[in-house]
């Protein structure tokens, strides 16, 4: 006979369907938004008996109509019929057309079921059905726009259900929504989506890097705060760097949207719930804890009688997204709270960013007119601790964010640079390809290179024909350009091969004497975390750069899109990416590669680059 069921237990809906991971790269390659995610979730949440202690759902595909509420019917179609046959052929070069998107046979039923999904637990949570749920769907929803899936999303989940809600639903009384996004990326989809309504409190948190961090654009500043009936209801917290932890979100949660949401008073929570912020995370670079998770959530329990919707979103680290879940379940239970404490004080640039945003909306909520105490913005912070920049020489001055000059010393940069460069990190199935494991940056090159026994005698001649010699040679040989951040995003790194610019460059790129788009595109795993430094480039502007870490586990990983160019390329590439390219703000060629066979050479026989390579690779203007 089954035990009665507890009046005094929470309600809490979980919805998991293994038919969302169909959704998969087409060709089997690695990639971090995998069907792995969701699977390493549901498993967690099993072997802790969460669904015995839930109320467990089906999956429901969304319909048309409702959908229709956010996207344009072009897109709806192509997401409806892009896994069927007649596109078998075509799946590749659409997807190419769009930023960070694959597509295969099961992309299309996948992205109904987590719209429909989200939806559902949404309903039944408006309802009283239930009092929260957890969604565990994918492919994620928040950067997908009204006519464009981008950055992984094909629909925009969370979107669809605050429109069905407000729109489809009257009868429930959901009048006022609060969408809280803490994905590590800024959701630019649903902001754009609820931009001028007032019935949608859009928060979103967010590594910005000055607008350099993906989805590269200034759309998630603090000054987009909503236009005309909506204006003061889009609230954008946006970090200067990775880093940020328990502390910074727990600071910004109490400084900002817990008064903000007292004040607005809605009648439910959606949350874009990413766990890519999360610790271990290959593209997040930031440290949240699932003890800080489940501190996030209890502080918002306290609102909308604790209706709250969980919609999965990012989150690549599959310990780290499973932890975090299975706290925040624990959390909507009302069981016995995961133990744990804040011992770390919120970054220094955490404070001027939360006094940015105050400042910015204090007009639109009188909460956030109040100064903040003197002693907590001096004392209560903690400096970055990894804050450099680069260059190439042994002994440079850079500018620094105030202008100010910054030095770094050769014994520093050896100590930094030297450990890395003798780094293994990948070879392909052959055994042909080696990586130059010494960087990973969001603008800097990882390179592979097919051995080359003859490179000596293939060096370019310097001598014989200038330019025009060693152009000729470096043009046949192709080597992997390794990308990380924005130029993940195809568009963008073609800047540096055709010419011109996108949106997040201050300014234009000359481009390759060689135009040609590249040979491939494909990803990549690298073992090892990313640890971030902050820099400045006259394209650019100011953003992060990203380093292997050279003691981090080898288990760990992290993701790069990998491009296949010439040699000749991608020494233009180097010269842009540096601003050599400028001189009196007119576009140069080189005289002398950066990069040639003889380095190539070195790689192939020892399996690690020179240090002086490194150094040439590493200039940052």
């Amino acid at each position: 006979m089954a035990a009665p069921e507890d009046p005094h237990r929470r309600r809490v809906g979980l919805l998991y369907d293994e038919r969302m991971c169909r959704h998969a790269t087409p060709d089997g390659e690695i990639h971090p938004e995998n069907p792995d995610r969701i699977r390493a979730i549901w498993q967690k949440l099993e072997s802790e008996g969460i669904p015995l202690r839930c109320v467990v759902l089906s999956a429901k595909e969304a319909e048309d109509k409702y959908i229709a509420s956010v996207h344009t019917a072009r897109h709806i179609k192509l997401i409806k019929n892009i896994s069927s046959k007649k596109f078998n052929s075509q799946r590749l070069r659409i997807a190419s057309e769009f930023n960070s998107i694959y597509f295969n046979k099961g992309s299309s039923e996948a992205s109904y079921l987590a719209a429909g999904s989200v939806m559902e637990v949404s309903e039944k949570v408006a309802k009283g059905d239930l009092d929260s749920a957890i969604a565990i769907v994918r492919p994620p929803g928040h950067h997908a726009e009204s006519d464009e899936a981008m950055g992984f999303c094909l629909f925009n989940n969370v979107a669809i259900a605050a429109n069905f809600l407000l729109n489809e639903r009257p009868e429930l009384g959901i009048r006022k929504i609060l969408i809280v996004d803490w994905d590590v990326h800024h959701g630019n989809g649903t902001q754009n989506m609820f931009y001028n309504d007032p019935r949608v409190l859009f928060f979103s948190v967010h590594r910005f890097d000055f607008g350099m961090f993906y989805p590269a654009s200034g759309d998630g500043s603090y000054c987009m705060i909503g236009e005309g009936p909506g204006a003061g209801y889009n609230i954008n917290v946006p970090w200067e760097q990775g880093q940020c932890g328990d502390a910074d979100y727990v600071a910004v949660w109490d400084h900002v949207l817990l008064p903000v949401a007292e004040s607005y008073d809605p009648d439910i929570i959606l949350i874009s719930a990413g766990f890519d912020a999360a610790v271990d995370d290959p593209l997040g670079g930031c440290c949240i804890t699932p003890y800080g998770y489940s501190l996030m959530l209890k502080k918002l329990m306290g609102f909308a009688q604790g209706k709250i919707v969980m919609a999965l979103e990012g989150g690549y680290n599959l310990k780290s997204i499973a932890d975090s879940v299975l706290a925040c379940a624990k959390v909507l239970l009302e069981e016995k709270p995961l133990v744990g404490s804040i011992k770390a004080q919120p970054l220094e640039s955490t404070w001027r960013v939360i006094q940015e945003v105050r400042h910015e909306l204090k007009t639109f909520w009188p909460a956030l007119s109040v100064e903040l105490p003197q002693k907590v913005l001096v004392s209560n912070w903690r400096p970055c601790s990894v804050e450099l920049n680069l260059s190439s020489s042994s002994e440079s001055i850079v500018e620094n964010d105030g202008g100010a000059s910054v030095t770094i010393c050769a014994t520093n940069f050896v100590e930094i640079i030297e450990p890395l460069s003798k780094l293994n990190i990948d070879e392909d199935n052959h055994g042909k390809a080696i990586t130059l494991d010494h960087i990973a940056t969001d603008k800097s090159p990882v390179v592979l290179s097919e051995e080359c026994p003859n490179a000596q005698a293939l060096m370019p001649d310097k001598n014989v024909d200038g330019c025009t010699r060693w152009r000729s040679v470096l043009s046949k040989t192709e080597v992997w350009y390794g990308s990380y951040g924005s130029n993940m995003w195809k568009p963008g790194f073609l800047c540096y091969i055709k010419g011109g610019k996108v949106e997040g460059m201050n300014e234009p790129c000359p481009g390759s004497q060689d135009k040609s788009s590249p040979k491939g595109v494909i990803w990549k795993t690298v073992p090892h975390q990313l640890f971030f430094a902050r820099s400045l480039t006259r394209t650019w502007g100011k953003g992060g750069v990203a380093f292997l870490h050279p003691e981090s586990n080898k288990n760990d990983k992290a993701y790069m899109c990998m491009y296949r160019i010439t040699l000749e390329q991608f020494n233009d590439v180097l010269l842009q990416e540096n601003s050599l390219h400028q001189e009196n703000g007119k576009s140069q060629g080189a005289g002398a590669p950066l990069l040639d066979l003889s380095d190539i050479g070195v790689v192939a026989e020892n399996k690690s680059l020179p240090l002086e390579a490194l150094k040439v690779l590493m200039l940052r203007d």
